[in-house]
């Protein structure tokens, strides 16, 4: 079944994907890195081979090192994630041609496609997986550096942007050097947001009732700190744990409920790792 969840998100973020780099990128020959950037220029000097079937060229070059450094799991599903978005955009190409950009602002184009492609690659990563292309290299930076992907696709897809310059005009290519910025903060902004958790920190006259409440009906660990209120100057014991935002909205209800003078502390954690929540060795 998680598995089943997890290529149901990656074709998700693949349609999203290939949406905001056809319909607004690709129209407007803003090559923002990645080697579907890679594929418009060569399309630029051999426009009969479609790009679609260039980015699966390009791309299975770079399987290989995916094997061989990240693991067979994210070669399995970059493989899935790359020819489904190369499948996708060459499906696009042969039922839905463009004779005409959506719009003819260069820049509303630019920030368009780039916030929608990049949601849909920030679903990809999310799974573990990639888009394929640079994105690999990001990856490979994020694992062994822990370099933010947004800055890792920054830094390899700068060079296609300044060959872009060369080859669509240097408006094109500044443009393309935007979408290429933007893109990284887009992809580590949702990849935050996917993955944020509430850590709270409860002091409660019951704090056992809180914490059979947390472990029995939200199915959550819980940890008690044992600390010293100043105000009172009696020793108390905290709750502590992570849950997820919907079920932190069922556990304020209770708290409230349950002793409506407690004092919650709450802050978001933008990654959790072990039981109940991402694996330590998922990536």
């Amino acid at each position: 079944m998680k598995t089943v969840r997890q290529y149901f998100s990656i074709t998700l973020g693949i349609i999203v994907l290939a949406l905001g780099l056809y319909l607004f990128l690709m129209a407007h020959d803003i090559a923002a890195g990645g080697a579907t950037g890679i594929a418009m220029l060569v399309h630029h000097f051999v426009p009969q081979i479609p790009v679609g079937l260039l980015m699966a060229a390009l791309n299975a070059a770079l399987f290989a090192l995916a094997f061989t450094v990240l693991g067979a799991g994210f070669g399995l599903k970059t493989i899935y994630a790359t020819l489904g978005l190369s499948g996708v955009i060459w499906l696009l190409e042969r039922l839905l041609p463009i004779d005409a950009p959506l719009t003819s602002d260069l820049l509303l184009s630019s920030l368009v496609g780039t916030a929608v492609s990049g949601l849909g690659m920030a679903m990809i990563f999310n799974q573990g997986a990639s888009s394929g292309g640079t994105d690999i290299i990001a990856k490979i930076l994020n694992k062994y550096t822990h370099l933010d992907i947004g800055k890792g696709l920054l830094m390899t897809d700068a060079a296609i942007a300044v060959a872009a310059a060369v080859v669509f005009g240097p408006e094109k290519g500044l443009y393309a050097l935007l979408a290429v910025v933007f893109n990284g903060f887009i992809i580590d902004y949702a990849i935050q947001g996917f993955n944020v958790s509430m850590q709270v920190m409860v002091m409660t006259a019951k704090p056992e009732a809180i914490a059979e409440f947390v472990m029995s009906d939200l199915g959550r660990g819980v940890t008690f700190l044992h600390a010293q209120s100043g105000y009172y100057r009696r020793q108390v014991r905290v709750v502590y744990t992570v849950v997820s935002r919907r079920e932190f909205v069922s556990l304020k209800d209770f708290i409230k409920e349950t002793d409506p003078k407690a004092f919650i502390s709450v802050s978001q954690s933008h990654e959790v790792l072990g039981e109940g929540f991402k694996g330590i060795d998922s990536d």
